[in-house]
């Protein structure tokens, strides 16, 4: 009888290695490819999107690095422990340990899911999900290195967004109901030694913020070079819309919130209040993070939490600019 055939063991080059290549490749080849690009236009594209990918991989690597260090390493039952019992002091302390999280709202969503399974009130579970990308030290590390001629924006974006994340808590522990909430299922890394489970998180967490962060980094660049500069003052003028306008381009964008401050340094023609804006809603929502959080929590759940969190995020980060920026 044949020998059955061993099994392989190579190390497969998947989409995530084939997308560090290209970005590897288009910093390598920055000169040679800007010398192909003739048309004054495409060079300015070409620089922008190849600026903002150079400024923000590093932080992009280096959060999801760590993130998959404490998805695997540090015990889900810890927050459990970690957070005081009554629910109304649970919710501000749950946003505070977003502290530790240096990670993306792609991993919130999942450890989300995980603390309300481990007996967390939901509260403070969602309080935790919405703070944990916008205030840990990478993010607020990036957006300072993204805007170094105006400090205030990180303390600005870092108050904001914990305002937001302890404010739909209160109203999920007033207005929320069980039944909006379908429990999720079990991680899928449960079961896999460390080193695989390690490896699987962060490969999942490159495959979804690097691909979001490539399209915002292109979307960054059309905006500068395809929409007349006319128009983009017009709208940059008027206080009202261009909040508005940033608002529903971070929902659009999808951005990961390690990359996203480079992204708005890159948007010059706004105020820095609506930039703030944009940094506060693009952690918090956006439609990458609206089907995580369909699929985790169920439809009944986003339908109602992505839109309130929409208009607090606006709110709390208007007045935010207006007062520190």
């Amino acid at each position: 009888m044949a020998a059955a055939p061993a099994p392989d063991t190579g190390r497969r080059f998947g989409s995530v290695e084939v997308l560090a290549v290209l970005l590897v490749l288009l910093v390598v080849l920055r000169g040679p490819l800007a010398t192909l690009v003739s048309d004054a236009r495409l060079q300015t594209w070409t620089t922008v999107f190849v600026s903002v990918l150079v400024q923000a991989v590093p932080f992009l690597v280096f959060g999801v690095a760590l993130s998959a260090v404490i998805a695997v390493f540090v015990p889900r039952s810890f927050w459990a422990r970690a957070l005081p019992r009554h629910p109304a002091l649970a919710v501000p302390a749950a946003g505070l340990a977003g502290v530790v999280l240096p990670g993306c709202e792609c991993g919130s969503v999942p450890i989300a899911g995980s603390l309300i399974r481990r007996g967390v009130t939901p509260a403070a579970a969602l309080a935790f999900l919405l703070a944990a990308p916008a205030i840990n030290p990478i993010v607020l590390t990036a957006t300072a290195v993204a805007f170094p001629d105006d400090p205030a924006m990180v303390v600005a974006r870092g108050g904001a967004s914990l305002i937001v994340a302890v404010v739909m808590g209160w109203l999920w522990l007033r207005l929320g109901k069980a039944e909006w909430i379908k429990l999720p299922h079990r991680p899928d890394l449960e079961g896999m030694s460390r080193g695989n489970a390690f490896w699987a998180a962060a490969r999942h967490d490159v495959m979804h913020a690097g691909g979001f962060l490539v399209l915002g980094a292109a979307a960054a660049a059309t905006i500068n070079v395809v929409v007349p500069e006319a128009w983009l003052n017009a709208l940059a003028d008027n206080p009202v819309l261009s909040v508005l306008a940033l608002a529903v381009l971070a929902v659009l964008l999808s951005l990961c919130s390690e990359a996203d401050a480079f992204v708005a340094a890159s948007l010059s023609q706004f105020s820095l209040t609506s930039r703030l804006v944009f940094l506060v809603v693009g952690p918090m929502v956006d439609l990458k993070l609206i089907s995580m959080q369909t699929g985790v929590f169920g439809r009944r759940f986003a339908a109602r939490f992505a839109p309130v969190t929409f208009a607090v995020a606006v709110l709390v980060g208007s007045v935010a600019g207006a007062v520190l920026l």
